[in-house]
Protein backbone atom coordinates (compact mmCIF):
# COMPACT_ATOMS: atom_id res chain seq x y z
CA UNK A 1 0.00 0.00 0.00
CA UNK A 2 1.28 3.44 -0.88
CA UNK A 3 2.36 5.54 2.11
CA UNK A 4 -0.02 8.44 1.42
CA UNK A 5 -2.96 5.99 1.18
CA UNK A 6 -2.01 4.49 4.54
CA UNK A 7 -1.75 7.96 6.11
CA UNK A 8 -5.14 9.01 4.71
CA UNK A 9 -6.75 5.80 5.92
CA UNK A 10 -5.21 6.23 9.39
CA UNK A 11 -6.43 9.83 9.62
CA UNK A 12 -9.95 8.81 8.57
CA UNK A 13 -10.07 6.07 11.24
CA UNK A 14 -8.81 8.50 13.92
CA UNK A 15 -11.37 11.10 12.90
CA UNK A 16 -14.15 8.49 13.08
CA UNK A 17 -13.04 7.37 16.54
CA UNK A 18 -12.72 10.97 17.78
CA UNK A 19 -16.17 11.86 16.48
CA UNK A 20 -17.61 8.78 18.14
CA UNK A 21 -15.95 9.73 21.44
CA UNK A 22 -17.35 13.27 21.19
CA UNK A 23 -20.80 11.83 20.49
CA UNK A 24 -20.48 9.59 23.56
CA UNK A 25 -19.44 12.58 25.71
CA UNK A 26 -22.39 14.62 24.50
CA UNK A 27 -24.82 11.80 25.08
CA UNK A 28 -23.42 11.22 28.57
CA UNK A 29 -23.69 14.90 29.49
CA UNK A 30 -26.82 15.47 31.61
CA UNK A 31 -29.52 17.55 29.98
CA UNK A 32 -30.19 21.02 31.36
CA UNK A 33 -33.18 21.15 33.68
CA UNK A 34 -35.21 24.09 34.88
CA UNK A 35 -34.63 23.30 38.54
CA UNK A 36 -30.84 23.11 38.50
CA UNK A 37 -29.81 25.01 35.38
CA UNK A 38 -32.35 27.44 33.99
CA UNK A 39 -34.06 28.79 37.12
CA UNK A 40 -30.80 30.18 38.60
CA UNK A 41 -30.10 32.01 35.31
CA UNK A 42 -33.62 33.48 35.16
CA UNK A 43 -33.54 34.55 38.81
CA UNK A 44 -30.16 36.24 38.48
CA UNK A 45 -30.40 37.92 35.08
CA UNK A 46 -34.04 38.18 33.95
CA UNK A 47 -36.82 38.39 36.52
CA UNK A 48 -35.91 41.79 37.95
CA UNK A 49 -37.49 43.20 34.76
CA UNK A 50 -39.55 40.20 33.59
CA UNK A 51 -42.09 40.00 36.41
CA UNK A 52 -45.54 41.25 37.28
CA UNK A 53 -45.23 45.00 37.64
CA UNK A 54 -41.78 45.01 36.01
CA UNK A 55 -40.71 47.04 33.01
CA UNK A 56 -40.62 44.05 30.65
CA UNK A 57 -43.76 43.02 28.70
CA UNK A 58 -44.05 39.48 30.16
CA UNK A 59 -43.08 37.52 33.27
CA UNK A 60 -40.34 34.87 33.48
CA UNK A 61 -41.01 34.03 37.11
CA UNK A 62 -41.43 30.29 37.56
CA UNK A 63 -41.29 27.21 35.37
CA UNK A 64 -44.54 27.73 33.46
CA UNK A 65 -43.70 31.29 32.37
CA UNK A 66 -40.17 30.36 31.36
CA UNK A 67 -41.36 27.35 29.39
CA UNK A 68 -43.92 29.49 27.59
CA UNK A 69 -41.30 31.94 26.37
CA UNK A 70 -38.30 29.63 25.91
CA UNK A 71 -38.13 29.95 22.09
CA UNK A 72 -37.86 33.72 22.44
CA UNK A 73 -35.38 33.43 25.32
CA UNK A 74 -33.15 31.08 23.32
CA UNK A 75 -33.19 33.41 20.32
CA UNK A 76 -32.45 36.70 22.13
CA UNK A 77 -29.72 35.22 24.36
CA UNK A 78 -28.07 33.55 21.35
CA UNK A 79 -28.00 36.86 19.48
CA UNK A 80 -26.74 38.77 22.52
CA UNK A 81 -29.76 41.08 22.60
CA UNK A 82 -30.63 39.86 26.09
CA UNK A 83 -29.83 40.46 28.83
CA UNK A 84 -29.29 44.13 27.90
CA UNK A 85 -25.70 44.66 29.02
CA UNK A 86 -23.77 46.62 26.40
CA UNK A 87 -20.40 47.43 28.02
CA UNK A 88 -17.46 45.43 26.67
CA UNK A 89 -16.30 42.85 29.19
CA UNK A 90 -12.82 43.61 30.56
CA UNK A 91 -12.78 47.26 29.50
CA UNK A 92 -13.55 48.71 32.90
CA UNK A 93 -14.86 46.75 35.87
CA UNK A 94 -18.51 47.28 36.81
CA UNK A 95 -20.98 46.25 39.48
CA UNK A 96 -23.84 43.90 38.58
CA UNK A 97 -22.39 42.91 35.20
CA UNK A 98 -25.45 41.26 33.72
CA UNK A 99 -24.15 39.03 30.97
CA UNK A 100 -24.47 35.33 30.29
CA UNK A 101 -21.52 33.03 29.73
CA UNK A 102 -21.32 30.99 26.54
CA UNK A 103 -22.05 27.89 28.62
CA UNK A 104 -25.23 29.44 30.01
CA UNK A 105 -26.39 30.47 26.53
CA UNK A 106 -25.75 26.93 25.30
CA UNK A 107 -27.64 25.48 28.27
CA UNK A 108 -30.68 27.61 27.46
CA UNK A 109 -30.51 26.45 23.86
CA UNK A 110 -30.17 22.82 24.93
CA UNK A 111 -33.09 23.07 27.36
CA UNK A 112 -35.27 24.38 24.55
CA UNK A 113 -34.20 21.55 22.23
CA UNK A 114 -34.62 18.73 24.77
CA UNK A 115 -38.24 19.36 25.71
CA UNK A 116 -37.76 21.75 28.67
CA UNK A 117 -37.52 19.15 31.49
CA UNK A 118 -38.34 20.56 34.89
CA UNK A 119 -36.01 18.26 36.86
CA UNK A 120 -36.07 17.70 40.60
CA UNK A 121 -38.46 20.33 41.97
CA UNK A 122 -36.92 19.96 45.42
CA UNK A 123 -33.74 21.50 43.99
CA UNK A 124 -35.57 24.40 42.36
CA UNK A 125 -34.51 27.75 43.88
CA UNK A 126 -37.24 30.04 45.10
CA UNK A 127 -38.05 32.95 42.81
CA UNK A 128 -36.96 36.36 44.13
CA UNK A 129 -39.62 38.16 46.14
CA UNK A 130 -40.56 41.65 45.08
CA UNK A 131 -42.50 43.29 47.89
CA UNK A 132 -42.79 46.52 45.91
CA UNK A 133 -42.59 47.62 42.30
CA UNK A 134 -39.76 49.92 43.32
CA UNK A 135 -36.30 48.48 42.57
CA UNK A 136 -34.69 48.99 46.01
CA UNK A 137 -37.43 49.22 48.64
CA UNK A 138 -40.34 51.53 49.28
CA UNK A 139 -38.96 55.09 48.80
CA UNK A 140 -38.92 57.60 51.64
CA UNK A 141 -40.78 60.05 49.40
CA UNK A 142 -42.70 59.50 46.15
CA UNK A 143 -43.52 62.49 43.91
CA UNK A 144 -45.25 62.76 40.55
CA UNK A 145 -47.05 65.29 38.32
CA UNK A 146 -50.45 66.30 39.71
CA UNK A 147 -52.28 64.55 36.88
CA UNK A 148 -51.60 62.23 33.96
CA UNK A 149 -50.20 63.54 30.72
CA UNK A 150 -52.03 62.71 27.48
CA UNK A 151 -49.68 61.53 24.70
CA UNK A 152 -51.08 61.97 21.20
CA UNK A 153 -51.27 58.99 18.87
CA UNK A 154 -49.28 60.48 16.01
CA UNK A 155 -46.37 62.84 15.52
CA UNK A 156 -42.68 62.99 16.33
CA UNK A 157 -40.92 62.32 19.61
CA UNK A 158 -41.74 64.68 22.45
CA UNK A 159 -39.89 66.04 25.48
CA UNK A 160 -42.16 67.05 28.35
CA UNK A 161 -40.96 68.55 31.65
CA UNK A 162 -42.98 68.34 34.87
CA UNK A 163 -42.19 70.64 37.79
CA UNK A 164 -42.52 69.03 41.23
CA UNK A 165 -43.19 71.20 44.27
CA UNK A 166 -40.26 71.09 46.68
CA UNK A 167 -41.32 69.70 50.05
CA UNK A 168 -37.93 70.15 51.77
CA UNK A 169 -37.57 72.73 54.53
CA UNK A 170 -33.80 72.29 54.79
CA UNK A 171 -30.95 70.98 52.58
CA UNK A 172 -31.57 67.25 52.10
CA UNK A 173 -29.11 64.53 51.16
CA UNK A 174 -30.46 62.09 48.57
CA UNK A 175 -28.93 58.62 48.75
CA UNK A 176 -30.69 57.22 45.68
CA UNK A 177 -33.49 57.94 43.28
CA UNK A 178 -35.75 55.49 41.49
CA UNK A 179 -37.86 56.33 38.45
CA UNK A 180 -41.05 54.44 37.69
CA UNK A 181 -42.51 55.13 34.23
CA UNK A 182 -46.28 55.31 34.28
CA UNK A 183 -46.52 53.86 30.77
CA UNK A 184 -43.51 51.90 29.53
CA UNK A 185 -44.92 51.80 25.99
CA UNK A 186 -44.32 55.53 25.47
CA UNK A 187 -41.56 56.50 27.93
CA UNK A 188 -38.19 56.26 26.20
CA UNK A 189 -36.05 57.80 28.91
CA UNK A 190 -36.25 60.18 31.87
CA UNK A 191 -33.89 62.80 33.28
CA UNK A 192 -34.46 64.37 36.70
CA UNK A 193 -33.10 67.91 36.97
CA UNK A 194 -33.01 70.46 39.75
CA UNK A 195 -33.76 74.10 38.97
CA UNK A 196 -32.72 76.88 41.35
CA UNK A 197 -33.60 79.72 38.96
CA UNK A 198 -37.40 79.43 38.88
CA UNK A 199 -37.32 79.29 35.07
CA UNK A 200 -38.94 75.85 34.90
CA UNK A 201 -41.84 77.02 37.05
CA UNK A 202 -42.29 80.06 34.79
CA UNK A 203 -42.33 77.82 31.70
CA UNK A 204 -44.99 75.61 33.27
CA UNK A 205 -47.14 78.58 34.25
CA UNK A 206 -46.84 79.96 30.71
CA UNK A 207 -48.03 76.67 29.21
CA UNK A 208 -51.44 77.05 27.56
CA UNK A 209 -52.21 73.55 26.25
CA UNK A 210 -54.16 72.54 29.36
CA UNK A 211 -51.87 69.66 30.25
CA UNK A 212 -49.38 69.31 33.11
CA UNK A 213 -45.79 70.39 32.52
CA UNK A 214 -44.45 72.08 29.44
CA UNK A 215 -42.98 70.98 26.14
CA UNK A 216 -39.75 72.14 24.53
CA UNK A 217 -38.64 72.01 20.91
CA UNK A 218 -35.79 69.58 21.47
CA UNK A 219 -33.22 72.29 22.11
CA UNK A 220 -32.62 73.66 25.62
CA UNK A 221 -35.00 72.18 28.21
CA UNK A 222 -36.75 75.53 28.77
CA UNK A 223 -34.59 76.40 31.79
CA UNK A 224 -30.99 76.27 32.96
CA UNK A 225 -30.64 73.22 35.25
CA UNK A 226 -28.76 73.71 38.49
CA UNK A 227 -28.09 69.99 38.74
CA UNK A 228 -29.08 66.48 37.74
CA UNK A 229 -30.38 63.91 40.23
CA UNK A 230 -30.41 60.96 37.87
CA UNK A 231 -31.58 59.31 34.69
CA UNK A 232 -33.61 56.30 33.65
CA UNK A 233 -33.80 54.20 30.49
CA UNK A 234 -35.06 50.62 29.96
CA UNK A 235 -32.71 48.15 31.63
CA UNK A 236 -31.28 50.73 34.01
CA UNK A 237 -30.17 49.57 37.46
CA UNK A 238 -31.09 51.60 40.53
CA UNK A 239 -28.57 51.62 43.35
CA UNK A 240 -27.62 53.74 46.33
CA UNK A 241 -24.57 55.94 46.14
CA UNK A 242 -21.50 54.54 47.95
CA UNK A 243 -21.11 55.04 51.70
CA UNK A 244 -20.49 58.64 52.67
CA UNK A 245 -21.69 60.08 49.35
CA UNK A 246 -25.05 61.56 48.33
CA UNK A 247 -26.63 64.28 46.22
CA UNK A 248 -27.85 67.50 47.81
CA UNK A 249 -31.22 69.16 47.18
CA UNK A 250 -31.72 72.68 48.49
CA UNK A 251 -35.12 74.02 49.64
CA UNK A 252 -34.77 76.54 46.79
CA UNK A 253 -34.50 73.80 44.16
CA UNK A 254 -37.48 72.73 42.11
CA UNK A 255 -37.34 69.10 40.97
CA UNK A 256 -38.06 68.76 37.25
CA UNK A 257 -38.91 65.38 35.72
CA UNK A 258 -38.22 65.50 32.00
CA UNK A 259 -39.72 62.61 30.02
CA UNK A 260 -38.86 61.68 26.45
CA UNK A 261 -41.98 60.21 24.83
CA UNK A 262 -42.36 57.98 21.78
CA UNK A 263 -45.73 57.88 19.98
CA UNK A 264 -47.39 54.45 19.56
CA UNK A 265 -50.05 55.17 16.94
CA UNK A 266 -52.82 55.43 19.52
CA UNK A 267 -53.55 57.85 22.39
CA UNK A 268 -51.73 57.01 25.62
CA UNK A 269 -51.60 58.28 29.21
CA UNK A 270 -48.55 58.57 31.45
CA UNK A 271 -47.85 59.68 35.00
CA UNK A 272 -44.20 58.91 35.72
CA UNK A 273 -43.22 58.72 39.40
CA UNK A 274 -40.00 59.60 41.19
CA UNK A 275 -38.95 57.82 44.38
CA UNK A 276 -36.42 59.48 46.69
CA UNK A 277 -34.29 57.70 49.30
CA UNK A 278 -32.82 59.87 52.04
CA UNK A 279 -29.33 59.45 53.48
CA UNK A 280 -29.14 58.33 57.09
CA UNK A 281 -25.37 58.28 57.52
CA UNK A 282 -22.97 61.23 57.72
CA UNK A 283 -22.17 62.46 54.21
CA UNK A 284 -18.54 63.34 53.47
CA UNK A 285 -18.68 63.79 49.69
CA UNK A 286 -21.34 65.48 47.60
CA UNK A 287 -22.11 63.52 44.44
CA UNK A 288 -22.06 65.68 41.32
CA UNK A 289 -22.84 65.08 37.66
CA UNK A 290 -20.61 65.98 34.73
CA UNK A 291 -22.06 66.08 31.21
CA UNK A 292 -19.21 65.62 28.74
CA UNK A 293 -20.61 66.43 25.30
CA UNK A 294 -19.38 67.51 21.91
CA UNK A 295 -21.84 70.21 20.82
CA UNK A 296 -19.78 70.79 17.67
CA UNK A 297 -20.54 67.29 16.39
CA UNK A 298 -21.25 67.30 12.65
CA UNK A 299 -21.66 63.97 10.81
CA UNK A 300 -21.39 64.08 7.00
CA UNK A 301 -23.97 62.32 4.86
CA UNK A 302 -23.19 58.93 3.30
CA UNK A 303 -20.32 58.17 5.68
CA UNK A 304 -20.75 54.67 7.15
CA UNK A 305 -17.81 54.95 9.58
CA UNK A 306 -17.46 58.53 10.77
CA UNK A 307 -15.18 58.85 13.82
CA UNK A 308 -15.47 61.81 16.18
CA UNK A 309 -13.01 62.29 19.04
CA UNK A 310 -13.52 64.60 21.98
CA UNK A 311 -11.34 65.60 24.94
CA UNK A 312 -12.24 67.22 28.25
CA UNK A 313 -9.57 68.24 30.75
CA UNK A 314 -10.18 67.55 34.44
CA UNK A 315 -10.00 70.85 36.37
CA UNK A 316 -9.96 69.45 39.92
CA UNK A 317 -9.07 66.15 41.55
CA UNK A 318 -12.14 63.94 41.23
CA UNK A 319 -13.36 60.41 41.85
CA UNK A 320 -15.66 58.85 39.24
CA UNK A 321 -18.38 56.44 40.40
CA UNK A 322 -20.42 55.71 37.27
CA UNK A 323 -20.67 56.36 33.52
CA UNK A 324 -23.70 56.77 31.28
CA UNK A 325 -22.91 56.84 27.51
CA UNK A 326 -25.49 58.35 25.17
CA UNK A 327 -25.87 58.48 21.37
CA UNK A 328 -28.81 58.31 18.96
CA UNK A 329 -29.65 56.12 15.97
CA UNK A 330 -26.50 56.80 13.94
CA UNK A 331 -24.30 55.72 16.85
CA UNK A 332 -22.24 52.54 16.48
CA UNK A 333 -19.78 52.65 19.37
CA UNK A 334 -18.49 54.91 22.15
CA UNK A 335 -15.19 54.35 23.92
CA UNK A 336 -13.89 56.51 26.77
CA UNK A 337 -10.62 56.49 28.69
CA UNK A 338 -8.75 58.66 31.17
CA UNK A 339 -5.32 59.86 30.05
CA UNK A 340 -3.32 60.67 33.15
CA UNK A 341 -0.70 63.44 33.28
CA UNK A 342 2.06 60.80 33.56
CA UNK A 343 0.95 59.19 30.29
CA UNK A 344 -0.86 56.20 31.75
CA UNK A 345 -4.25 55.18 30.34
CA UNK A 346 -7.25 54.14 32.46
CA UNK A 347 -10.15 52.42 30.63
CA UNK A 348 -13.47 54.02 31.56
CA UNK A 349 -16.29 52.57 29.41
CA UNK A 350 -16.67 51.01 25.95
CA UNK A 351 -19.96 50.19 24.28
CA UNK A 352 -18.90 48.60 21.00
CA UNK A 353 -22.40 47.81 19.67
CA UNK A 354 -24.50 50.83 20.51
CA UNK A 355 -28.25 50.24 20.82
CA UNK A 356 -30.49 53.27 21.28
CA UNK A 357 -33.10 51.05 22.98
CA UNK A 358 -30.82 50.13 25.91
CA UNK A 359 -29.06 53.03 27.61
CA UNK A 360 -27.59 51.97 30.91
CA UNK A 361 -25.66 53.59 33.73
CA UNK A 362 -22.56 51.53 34.56
CA UNK A 363 -21.33 51.76 38.18
CA UNK A 364 -17.64 51.12 38.79
CA UNK A 365 -16.75 48.28 41.16
CA UNK A 366 -13.94 50.48 42.44
CA UNK A 367 -14.25 54.26 42.02
CA UNK A 368 -11.71 55.69 39.58
CA UNK A 369 -9.45 58.62 40.47
CA UNK A 370 -8.98 61.36 37.89
CA UNK A 371 -6.43 63.89 39.15
CA UNK A 372 -6.35 67.48 37.98
CA UNK A 373 -4.77 67.73 34.53
CA UNK A 374 -6.06 64.35 33.36
CA UNK A 375 -7.93 64.21 30.06
CA UNK A 376 -11.12 62.26 29.50
CA UNK A 377 -10.84 61.11 25.89
CA UNK A 378 -13.82 59.80 23.91
CA UNK A 379 -13.90 58.12 20.48
CA UNK A 380 -17.36 57.72 18.94
CA UNK A 381 -18.27 56.02 15.67
CA UNK A 382 -21.36 56.78 13.55
CA UNK A 383 -23.01 55.27 10.47
CA UNK A 384 -24.77 57.99 8.47
CA UNK A 385 -25.30 55.89 5.36
CA UNK A 386 -28.40 54.51 3.65
CA UNK A 387 -27.29 51.04 4.79
CA UNK A 388 -28.07 51.99 8.40
CA UNK A 389 -31.70 50.87 8.73
CA UNK A 390 -32.09 53.11 11.80
CA UNK A 391 -31.02 56.25 9.93
CA UNK A 392 -33.88 58.73 10.47
CA UNK A 393 -33.13 60.50 7.18
CA UNK A 394 -33.74 59.07 3.70
CA UNK A 395 -31.71 59.96 1.81
CA UNK A 396 -28.98 60.57 4.44
CA UNK A 397 -28.16 64.16 5.24
CA UNK A 398 -25.58 66.00 7.34
CA UNK A 399 -26.54 65.61 11.00
CA UNK A 400 -25.48 67.82 13.89
CA UNK A 401 -25.59 67.65 17.68
CA UNK A 402 -29.08 67.97 19.16
CA UNK A 403 -31.56 66.36 21.56
CA UNK A 404 -34.15 65.25 19.01
CA UNK A 405 -33.82 61.64 17.90
CA UNK A 406 -33.38 62.92 14.34
CA UNK A 407 -30.27 64.75 15.60
CA UNK A 408 -27.24 63.01 17.07
CA UNK A 409 -25.19 63.13 20.26
CA UNK A 410 -21.76 62.41 21.66
CA UNK A 411 -22.42 62.43 25.39
CA UNK A 412 -20.92 60.81 28.47
CA UNK A 413 -22.54 61.50 31.84
CA UNK A 414 -20.37 60.85 34.91
CA UNK A 415 -21.34 60.68 38.58
CA UNK A 416 -18.36 62.01 40.51
CA UNK A 417 -17.23 63.71 43.72
CA UNK A 418 -14.47 66.23 44.21
CA UNK A 419 -11.71 64.84 46.41
CA UNK A 420 -11.53 68.00 48.48
CA UNK A 421 -15.24 67.97 49.33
Amino acid sequence: MRPYVLVSLTMAVCAFVAADEIKDKKSSRPDATYAETIAPIMNRSCVSCHRTGGIAPFSLVGYDNTKKWIATIASVTQSGYMPPWKAVHGYGDFKDENRLSKMEIDQIQQWNETGMPRGDESKEPASPKFVTNWPLRQPDLIVQPEKSYHVDAEGGDLYRSFVIKNQFKKPTWIKAIAIQPGNAKVVHHVIVFTDATGMAQESEVANTDGQPGFVDSGGAPGFIPSGVLGTWAPGATTREFPAGTAMLVSPKDKIVIQVHYHKTGKPEEDQTKLGLYFATEKIKHRMLVDWIMDVDLRIPADDNHYVESYDQTVDENMTIYSAFPHMHNLGQSLKAEIRYPDGKIQPLIWVDKWDFRWQLTYSMKDPIKAPKGSVIHIDAVYDNSAANVLNPHSPPKRVKFGRRTTDEMLLLVLDYALDKS
